[in-house]
C-alpha cells in the first residue's frame, strides 16, 4: 500500500533574515558595478560645461555607501549566529552529528549527483551547504577588510581617521597597499563565482526536493514532507 505523501508549511526563515539577504543581494550587484567602474573607467559622460559631471565620484559615493551596508550586514550575520535566540538561525543551522558523518557527505554528494536521495539531516544546512557558507563569510570579512584599508587612504576625517591606525595595521599584515587592492578583487571575484553557484543550487534543491527550497527566502515558509 502506497504511503500519502503530505508537505506541511514550517517557517524556515523569519523576516528579518529574508531583508537582510537581499539587502546584501542588492549590495553585491550594485558593489559589482561600481567597482568594476572603479577599477576600469568604461564610461564617461559627453563633455558639457555643466560642472555635473563628476561620473567616477558619484561611483566611488555609491561604492562606499553599499560597501558599508555590506560592512554592517556582514556584521549582522556574524552576531546573530552566536547569539540569536532564534534556533533555527543559530543552534539548528549546523549539526555537528552531520558536519563530521563521513556517511552524510557521501549520501549528500550522491543526492547532487542523482544518485541516491537526500539524507536525513540534524539540522538546516547541509555539511557541504555549511562548508561553503563559511568559506562564503570568509571572503566577505577578507572583502571588508581590505575595502575598509583602500577607504582609509583616500579619507583621513572622520570614520577614516578613526580606522586609519587599524587598518594600517592589517595593511601591514596584507603586505602592503597593493596586495591589499588585489586580495580586495580577487575576493570579489570569488564573489562573483558563488552567487551563479548558489542561485543554481537553490533552484535544484527546490525543484528537485519540492520543499520551497527557492520559495523560503521570499515566502520564509518551506514545505516538509509527511508521509502517512
Amino acid at each position: 500500500m502506497s504511503k500519502e505523501i503530505v508537505r506541511e508549511a514550517e517557517t524556515e526563515y523569519t523576516s528579518g533574515t529574508r531583508w537582510v539577504h537581499w539587502l546584501r543581494f542588492v549590495s553585491i550587484v550594485i558593489l559589482s558595478i561600481t567597482g568594476f567602474y572603479i577599477a576600469y573607467v568604461f564610461v564617461a559622460p559627453e563633455i558639457s560645461s555643466e560642472p555635473v559631471l563628476f561620473l567616477h565620484a558619484k561611483m566611488r559615493m555609491w561604492h562606499q555607501i553599499f560597501g558599508f551596508l555590506l560592512i554592517a550586514i556582514t556584521i549582522l550575520k556574524i552576531y546573530l549566529f552566536f547569539f540569536d535566540k532564534d534556533k533555527v538561525q543559530r543552534l539548528e543551522i549546523i549539526s555537528y552529528k552531520d558536519i563530521f558523518s563521513l556517511k552524510i557527505w557521501i549520501a549528500q554528494i550522491k543526492y547532487y549527483l542523482f544518485l541516491g536521495d537526500h539524507p536525513k539531516l540534524h539540522g538546516v544546512y547541509n555539511p557541504l551547504q555549511f562548508v561553503t557558507y563559511a568559506f562564503f563569510y570568509v571572503v566577505l570579512i577578507l572583502l571588508c577588510l581590505s575595502g575598509l584599508i583602500l577607504y582609509v587612504h583616500v579619507y583621513h576625517e572622520g570614520l577614516g581617521g578613526a580606522l586609519y591606525t587599524l587598518m594600517r595595521w592589517f595593511e601591514e599584515l596584507f603586505g602592503g597597499l597593493a596586495n591589499v587592492r588585489t586580495i580586495h578583487h580577487i575576493a570579489m571575484w570569488v564573489v562573483f563565482i558563488f552567487v551563479p553557484v548558489h542561485i543554481y543550487m537553490v533552484i535544484f534543491n527546490s525543484i528537485k526536493g519540492k520543499e520551497g527550497a527557492l520559495d523560503a527566502v521570499v515566502s520564509g515558509l518551506k514545505f516538509k514532507h509527511k508521509s502517512h
